[in-house]
C-alpha cells in the first residue's frame, strides 16, 4: 500500500513541477517584452514596434499582436504608429525581471561560467527559477569576502 502512496506523491510532485513550468511560460513573453521596452526607452528614449521586432527576431505583426495583449493586461500603453510605454505595473514587472536576470547571471558567473554564456543562460533560467532558489543564489553571492 505504501508503494501506491509513494507513486501518488511522486506523481503529485511531478504534476506540480509541470504546472510551475506552464505558469512560467505564460508570463515569460510578457516579461521579455516589458524588459526590452524598458531597455529601449532607457537607451534611445522610446520603444517602437520595429525596434522590438528587430531585437526579438520576430515580425512587426507578431510584436503588434503581443503589444495588444500587453495593453489588455495593463502592462503597456500605445497608439498606432507611436511609441510604446510601460504602465506602472509594466515597469514593476520589467524591474523585477531585470533583477532576476542579473541575479541569475551573477550567480552563474560566480560558479565559473563565462559572462557572455551566463548572460544568455540567465535569459531562460530567470523565468523558471523559484523564489527559494533565487534567495539561495542571493545568499551565496552575499557571503562575506565575495565580490559582487
Amino acid at each position: 500500500m505504501s508503494g501506491a502512496n509513494d507513486n501518488t506523491r511522486r506523481a503529485d510532485r511531478q504534476a506540480e513541477g509541470f504546472r510551475r513550468v506552464r505558469d512560467a511560460h505564460q508570463t515569460e513573453v510578457a516579461e521579455d517584452y516589458v524588459e526590452l521596452i524598458a531597455d529601449l526607452i532607457e537607451e534611445t528614449g522610446e520603444a517602437r514596434v520595429v525596434d522590438l521586432a528587430q531585437r526579438l527576431g520576430v515580425s512587426n505583426a507578431t510584436v503588434n499582436n503581443t503589444i495588444q495583449r500587453l495593453a489588455r493586461d495593463g502592462l503597456v500603453t500605445s497608439k498606432p504608429y507611436r511609441s510604446i510605454f510601460l504602465t506602472d505595473e509594466g515597469q514593476e514587472m520589467a524591474t523585477a525581471s531585470r533583477e532576476r536576470h542579473d541575479l541569475v547571471r551573477d550567480f552563474l558567473v560566480s560558479m565559473g561560467v563565462a559572462p557572455e554564456i551566463a548572460d544568455a543562460d540567465a535569459e531562460g533560467v530567470e523565468h523558471h527559477v523559484s523564489s527559494a532558489t533565487l534567495e539561495a543564489f542571493r545568499k551565496h553571492l552575499d557571503k562575506p569576502g565575495r565580490k559582487r
